[in-house]
């Protein structure tokens, strides 16, 4: 499983944070911008490509970042089997069903409501989540 990360200006550091992090636990990462900070970019640019990177391998995964995450989320969305979630802060379960429920493959993370320590937090528990397999759950997935 491959990683990809992708950020705007507002989630430029902690993305960089996380790429760390990820490395150094092992996972394959690849970053697909921004490369730089640069106040004028624009989500869209960088966050196809991490959605087009999972739409072709299903076995990949996405952490997209960007002031709240909502804008990422709609744009990964729009790619054909992305399952792009959001998460802000609060409560984590909500990160949990988002695996074992929907099989999220596509984490929208907003830079502007978590720590860095947050967001680790975050990221490791939808990693170690599994897709629960659940016939339901399946059925309604494949309705999407």
């Amino acid at each position: 499983m491959t990683l990809f990360l992708a950020a705007d200006h507002a989630g430029f550091e902690l993305k960089e944070k996380l790429k760390n992090f990820l490395a150094d636990s092992g996972y394959a990462v690849e970053d697909c911008g921004a490369y730089q900070l640069n106040p004028a970019d624009d989500y869209p640019d960088f966050i196809a490509k991490a959605a087009a990177a999972v739409s072709k391998n299903q076995s990949d995964r996405a952490i997209i970042l960007g002031g709240s995450g909502e804008g990422e989320a709609m744009v990964a969305n729009r790619f054909k089997n992305v399952r792009a979630v959001v998460y802000y802060g609060g409560e984590k379960r909500i990160i949990v069903l988002s695996r074992e429920h929907n099989d999220a493959n596509v984490l929208a993370l907003g830079a502007r409501f978590l720590t860095s320590e947050q967001a680790i937090e975050a990221v490791k528990l939808w990693l170690e989540t599994p897709f629960s397999g659940d016939a339901r759950h399946a059925r309604r997935i494949g309705k999407f």
